[in-house]
């Protein structure tokens, strides 16, 4: 797989209508009872022993508008010894019918093949792969013009340094393994929006410093690079050992601290902010051994949390009709959304 070919085509190619599509089914679009055939990437796969003692291949399925699971029941061996062989990041054929399970459409499969030689005449990589709706480079141009801006000569430098050092890899990287913004440069997208949303509320609240904000909004999801695992195509197959052992909380206050030795900054702030990174979560079940003491640290908490739900939500009814209700979304508390 040529992946740098690939990522080209996410942010080069225009979104188009169905008809001009090479997919003819897209999982945000399938309805129960659907029989489809067609190419998916694939952003998890294993197979499991069921309760019948029987083992059973559990795949999910990903396309440009999003996720469905699938399972092929009663392997044989020989199916077993071909579909563990089926990693993340896979491109495979499927045939099978669209059901719902719990509430949440899931495809039986009936057939199921690796792509070969030959089928990329039949599928286009950029319509299997879930991308940001902008440009990588636009993004980080922002994020970047934005850092600039910072007046504060310690929040401003800390935040250029980060940005500058982690440039590549945000070109590309998720925000997540299969949460929010688990997408091609999906991160720089988070951020973004997080920056957006931070300016407005701090011209309505003229206490709250606004500097101090956007670098903690840039700063508070940056080690995501080092806690999550994720080739040139976004897509996250797990965590580095680092990252499940220290998660991106603590290891965003090991990088304040190694750039406030190695760089030099004031200590104060650099105490305000690695507080800013250790409470964004808010609570300790969620990661965060401190809640919010300060309103910049509440507010960072806030915005994190909007933009990860209206995400969801967006996500949720991308392919809901008007009138129609989504698939239960366990993020938001397990509810069904509804399209007005």
């Amino acid at each position: 797989m040529d992946i740098l070919k690939y990522r080209q085509t996410l942010w080069n190619k225009e979104k188009e209508t169905k008809e001009g599509t090479m997919k003819r089914y897209f999982v945000g679009e399938l309805l129960p009872d659907d029989e489809i055939e067609d190419f998916f990437m694939v952003k998890s796969a294993e197979v499991r022993i069921g309760a019948n003692k029987k083992a059973f291949f559990d795949i999910m399925l990903s396309d440009s508008s999003g996720d469905v699971n699938g399972k092929k029941w009663d392997l044989s061996e020989a199916d077993e010894e071909e579909l563990s062989a089926v990693r993340v990041g896979d491109i495979v054929k499927v045939r099978g019918k669209v059901t719902v399970w719990n509430n949440a459409k899931q495809v039986k499969i009936l057939r199921i093949r690796m792509a070969l030689p030959g089928d990329e005449a039949y599928y286009d990589v950029g319509e299997l792969i879930k991308a940001a709706p902008e440009k990588p480079q636009d993004m980080y141009d922002y994020i970047y013009n934005r850092a600039k801006e910072i007046g504060d000569d310690d929040y401003r430098k800390i935040a250029l340094w980060h940005l500058e050092k982690y440039k590549d890899k945000l070109m590309y990287y998720p925000a997540a393994q299969s949460n929010h913004h688990a997408q091609f440069a999906g991160l720089l997208y988070h951020i973004k929006r997080m920056l957006m949303s931070g300016d407005k509320l701090c011209d309505v609240y003229e206490a709250i410093n606004k500097d101090m904000v956007a670098c903690g909004v840039i700063m508070h999801d940056m080690q995501k690079i080092n806690e999550i695992r994720a080739n040139e195509l976004g897509i996250s197959d797990g965590y580095f050992e680092q990252g499940m052992l220290l998660g991106h909380i603590v290891q965003g206050v090991v990088s304040i601290d190694r750039y406030e030795k190695e760089q030099g900054m004031d200590a104060q702030k650099a105490m305000l902010l690695k507080h800013m990174i250790l409470s964004h979560h808010y609570e300790p079940e969620f990661g965060s051994p401190k809640r919010p003491m300060f309103l910049e640290a509440e507010l960072l908490h806030y915005l994190d949390i909007i933009d990860a739900r209206i995400f969801d939500i967006e996500e949720a009814l991308a392919g809901v009709p008007t009138g129609g209700f989504s698939d239960k979304v366990w993020t938001l508390e397990n509810r069904r959304l509804y399209k007005w």
